[in-house]
């Protein structure tokens, strides 16, 4: 998974070919840990379907705080360049998948 910053997530974001989940996070956050693992294992299975990104909230503000992040760990969906819905912060490889999936209608 690539670690992402608030100066590059714009044009990473509108570049990318497929759907991007960006996982917010902060060191110190067990359950951010924990979600990072499982989409570590999720990678591998969307790769080329879906792009997974890290952002490191303490680092970068700028996005965190347009999307009104305020827990931790969230995902956030976004389809062509545009923000497209939260995704919840907790669950394993297949409950994130699903909630993919589920979401997918507005990747048409």
């Amino acid at each position: 998974m690539r670690a992402i910053t608030d100066r590059d997530f714009d044009h990473v974001v509108q570049q990318a070919g497929v759907p991007v989940l960006v996982e917010f996070w902060k060191p110190g956050c067990g359950s951010c840990r924990a979600l990072t693992r499982e989409l570590e294992k999720l990678e591998i299975d969307v790769a080329g379907k879906v792009l997974i990104l890290t952002m490191n909230v303490e680092e970068n503000f700028q996005i965190p705080a347009e999307l009104e992040v305020g827990s931790l760990p969230v995902m956030a969906l976004y389809s062509r360049g545009e923000f497209a819905q939260f995704i919840g912060g907790l669950g394993t490889k297949e409950e994130i998948l699903k909630q993919l999936r589920l979401a997918s209608n507005s990747f048409s």
